[in-house]
């Protein structure tokens, strides 16, 4: 990747989400399908790691805690959403959003942050329970209730949260026994309820378990005595790691139980903080993965609606700013007001293209033909193709290309142009008519993805360039080529006066995550060029030109 610039963030995001297990993927998934460019930051230390499953999920039941993670990193990743692993070590307000600093000196910058880190199980000091959790120790009856059913369980007492999980427990199995340990003295009510329900109560102090073949089979006292168990349930206290929430400022309270602490935040995840929220086990500790998931997409939803409202104020001022005729930095606009929104658009472009016999040269574009020559020939996407010079000039060396582009007519008119070439080049052409803007390769991998002069606004363009390199295979290349911001100020270039539409390579290179690929080349390269005049005139592109690693 591109050095950034000093004090430049390495992504610049509209929400950064800290924490990938189910609040924070779910989160991410519900914001990348609304077009915002979303960032998670991924530690890779979910709590539920040692468990076999996960259960209670509805259509997931039984799938792996890494298997669900891994789900989630591919859907996110689908709609152009950005899953980076890393510990965020620090974040402060910068400018009105942001800015959060990882342990290995990358830089996040968001306009909304939300935390879905979870919590930490703290669990008695006794030797080999840690080893267990997870596995044959186990603290939640309908997470593993079933999984342990009509075995020999113990209960450990840590405190009056015990007496609740015996009569959780004792649904699953009759051969209960409650270990008091130093977490509990019965009342006569609590041990006339326990003998009613067939618990044996063991008195005295925990101190081991026995494991044969990694597998637990007791539980050791203090005198010796080992009470034959096939699992062990122990209610943990859960914590906060409140590093970042204090930095923030978000509080962080006591949950009504006593076994657990929490941030305090409204039913949508929002917050005391302006522009913090929280999702997941961090705002409902005892919550199980379905739970979690689901406050992440709430709290998305909210975010989602408050950035809403911020975008319309800004495009309030923006328009004024225009009609004024004053860009929103009060200098002169060159064209006046211009909808983005219809230029971008189908019916524009069909209309452009429907309206001359041809609107470009035919020839391929100078960069994919210097990239291209490099490479064997495999399969190939091209998008915002046009009038499809660049596919059919791939096909003719041999290439499999998929050509996509929001005009109907210019695929059209691509096809007939590749019908006159043979059967051999157009046999190896499938047209694609899509919204560049919503466009979802789904499945499909290439061998080269790339994209020439497609000129959208943030987010929409970062979210295409996140879905592009997404659609690179192992040992594939992307290659994303723009109108430079600086031909602007170039006499006798014709760009639309929008410089919000143009776009440097640093700027695609800052989407990547440079652990996914092999080499990232950014750069500005220099282009001869004529003036509507006929004036020789210099102008420049903005070249990504990317290797995934294999």
């Amino acid at each position: 990747m591109a050095d950034n610039k000093v004090g430049e963030p390495t992504y610049r995001v509209a929400v950064a989400v800290i924490g990938g297990g189910a609040a924070g993927l779910s989160a991410a998934l519900t914001l990348a399908r609304a077009r915002r460019a979303v960032i998670v930051i991924d530690a890779g230390e979910p709590r539920n790691a040692p468990s076999a499953g996960v259960h209670g999920f509805l259509s997931r039941d039984g799938i792996s805690p890494a298997g669900l993670v891994a789900a989630g990193r591919q859907e996110v990743e689908r709609y152009g959403g950005v899953v980076l692993p890393g510990r965020a070590e620090a974040v402060e307000r910068v400018d009105g959003g942001f800015e959060i600093r990882l342990a290995d000196g990358r830089t996040v910058a968001a306009r909304r942050l939300l935390l879905a880190t979870g919590v930490v199980d703290e669990l008695p000091d006794i030797p080999g329970l840690r080893d267990r959790w997870g596995r044959d120790v186990l603290h939640c009856p309908y997470c593993h209730g079933w999984e342990i059913r009509d075995q020999p369980v113990g209960v450990l007492a840590t405190g009056e949260m015990a007496l609740h999980q015996v009569q959780l427990f004792r649904q699953w199995t009759s051969d209960l026994v409650l270990f008091t340990h130093t977490g509990v003295d019965l009342t006569d009510e609590q041990a006339e309820q326990l003998a009613a329900r067939g618990v044996r109560v063991v008195p005295g102090e925990v101190v081991g378990l026995e494991v044969t073949v990694d597998r637990l089979t007791g539980v050791r006292l203090a005198d010796g005595t080992v009470v034959p168990r096939s699992a062990v349930t122990v209610a943990s206290r859960l914590r906060v790691d409140d590093r970042l929430l204090t930095k923030l400022g978000v509080p962080v309270t006591r949950h009504p139980s006593g076994m657990a602490e929490q941030v305090e935040a409204d039913p949508t995840g929002r917050t005391a903080i302006p522009g913090v929220w929280a999702a997941g086990n961090l705002t409902n500790p005892f919550g199980q993965v379905m739970a979690a998931a689901a406050a992440g997409t709430m709290a998305a939803a909210a975010v989602n609606g408050e950035l809403a409202e911020e975008d319309t104020a800004d495009a309030v001022r923006r328009h004024r700013a225009a009609a004024a005729g004053e860009d929103d930095s009060g200098l002169p606009v060159h064209h006046g007001p211009a909808d983005v929104a219809a230029m971008i658009s189908q019916e524009f472009w069909d209309e452009r293209y429907g309206s001359v016999d041809r609107v470009w040269s035919g020839n391929p574009n100078p960069q994919l033909v210097t990239v291209v020559d490099k490479l064997p020939a495999g399969t190939a996407c091209d998008v915002g193709a046009g009038e499809g010079a660049d596919a059919i000039w791939l096909a003719g060396r041999g290439w499999s290309v998929t050509a996509v582009d929001v005009s109907a007519v210019a695929l059209g008119r691509g096809a007939e142009q590749a019908a006159t070439a043979g059967d051999d080049v157009a046999g190896r052409l499938t047209w694609q008519p899509a919204d560049i803007r919503t466009w979802d390769p789904g499945p499909d991998r290439f061998d080269l993805v790339t994209a020439q002069f497609m000129h959208l606004p943030d987010p929409d363009r970062a979210m295409l360039h996140r879905r592009l390199a997404a659609a690179v295979r192992p040992g594939g290349t992307l290659l994303i080529v723009g109108h430079h911001p600086s031909d602007l100020d170039v006499p006798g270039v014709r760009r639309p006066r929008m410089r919000d539409l143009l776009f440097t390579a640093e700027q695609v290179a800052a989407v990547l995550d440079p652990r996914q690929w092999a080499s990232i080349r950014a750069e500005t390269a220099p282009r001869s060029a004529t003036d509507p005049d006929g004036n020789p005139i210099t102008i420049h592109d903005a070249v990504l030109h990317a290797v995934r690693r294999r």
